[in-house]
């Protein structure tokens, strides 16, 4: 699947696999994101935890379970962040 220009993909489901907690990295990723741009994160499991923090951070999200069991989640931003 090609992705618009303003996403930025996040794949953690290798650190998932092997043990590492990819909180850091999901955060690290959403705090770097301009106002236009959107994040794509593929996981092993439906990151539920991860609605809440990110809503409280101005995201919308969109998830979708994906046929090999790993789920797609688009975090994205409705409006425009006023400066």
């Amino acid at each position: 699947m090609e992705q618009p220009h303003n996403t930025v993909v996040l794949d953690v489901r290798d650190d998932l696999r092997e043990g590492r907690e990819p909180f850091q990295r999901i955060m690290m990723t959403a705090n770097s994101l301009a106002p236009d741009q959107a994040m794509e994160l593929w996981a092993l499991f439906e990151p539920k935890p991860l609605f809440a923090v990110m809503t409280g951070m101005g995201f919308e999200y969109e998830a979708e379970a994906q046929p090999n069991g790993d789920w797609r989640v688009r975090f994205f931003r409705s409006g425009h962040v006023q400066a």
